[in-house]
């Protein structure tokens, strides 16, 4: 038996990803020391392209506002984690708990759609 992808899944997929890779280049961005940093600014490069490319394709199928806000959603609370968990940025329960709101609201977005 064959199984069949649906477009929409794929589509759900691609953005998740998207979102990732929005938290890959956000970081690598600020690594890079404004593109003077070889190695980062190529990451950058890298991670913003595969990203865009991800939200453009989900945006073939899904609707522009809900992807825009799911993609940003991940790729914001993704980086100021990453940002918590390396010492980068100072962890706090107001901070915390904003982001799991954010996630909150990312997955309610998914739900309704």
């Amino acid at each position: 038996m064959r199984s069949v992808v649906s477009p929409s899944s794929l589509a759900w997929s691609a953005l998740v990803v998207s979102g990732v890779l929005e938290a890959v280049w956000a970081t690598a961005l600020g690594r890079s020391e404004g593109f003077s940093r070889l190695a980062p600014t190529l990451v950058f490069v890298a991670a913003l392209v595969a990203s865009m490319a991800g939200l453009a394709f989900a945006l073939r199928t899904l609707p522009v506002g809900t992807s825009y806000a799911v993609w940003v959603g991940i790729g914001a609370a993704l980086t100021v984690t990453w940002s918590m968990a390396t010492g980068g940025e100072a962890v706090s329960l107001v901070k915390v708990l904003l982001v799991l709101g954010l996630v909150g609201c990312v997955v309610g977005l998914k739900l309704l759609h």
